[in-house]
């Protein structure tokens, strides 16, 4: 696995398959945050602030899907949620995450053929932030979440170049709103990780 920054970055929008998912992440997880901040990473934010501008209960329990080291829940800590869980396949990666102390209630450990542990209803709203790939986290995954969230329940999401590139994941949202499922309260498209010229939608979805 390379081990300069530009090739963990690189492979992390090509890389396809469970295993080699959970090796990328497992060789990254050291120097993620760094890699990443360097390269100017703003989607935590960018998330955080629109599921805080339309969430009006910021203590009703809030999951983090792929929470990786934790950059997002710090994001979500700081727009004032107050109850967030995080679920990731890395075990390297949270063990990072654990660090950070009062970002966390619970870190669970997720299996990629099963990636939305609780039971449906138990979390008022659910975030994927930079999770979204073809190779490991498929336009299905949106529908599987809606369907886990109750009525009023919001999904934060951002679908970085490289995934708006598959027509998948607009079609799975447009189904949704189609079919009566959920309705779309925020989509804005801004900078993802600009140093690398590279931007993302950043959504929002309330069940309906």
């Amino acid at each position: 696995m390379p081990s300069d920054e530009k090739g963990f970055l690189d492979n992390a929008y090509t890389v396809s398959g469970g295993e080699g998912t959970k090796d990328l992440y497992k060789d990254w997880a050291a120097t993620y945050e760094a890699e990443t901040r360097a390269n100017g990473y703003v989607t935590p934010e960018r998330c955080a602030t629109a599921l805080a501008a339309v969430v009006e209960d910021k203590t009703a329990p809030l999951l983090d899907l792929g929470c990786g080291t934790g950059l997002s829940g710090e994001a979500f800590k700081a727009q004032g949620f107050t109850v967030i869980d995080g679920t990731d396949f890395s075990r390297e990666m949270l063990d990072y995450a654990e660090g950070k102390a009062g970002v966390y209630r619970k870190l669970t450990l997720s299996d990629l053929t099963n990636p939305l542990p609780g039971a449906p209803g138990e979390y008022a709203n659910m975030a994927a932030v930079g999770v979204f790939s073809p190779g490991h986290a498929p336009p299905p995954m949106i529908a599987e979440v809606m369907d886990k969230l109750p009525s009023g329940g919001c999904f934060v999401f951002s679908l970085n170049d490289h995934a708006l590139a598959d027509p998948g994941y607009v079609n799975a949202i447009e189904a949704l709103v189609s079919q009566g499922v959920a309705e779309a309260v925020f989509n804005e498209y801004g900078d993802h990780l600009p140093k690398r010229n590279l931007k993302a939608a950043v959504s929002v979805m309330r069940k309906l």
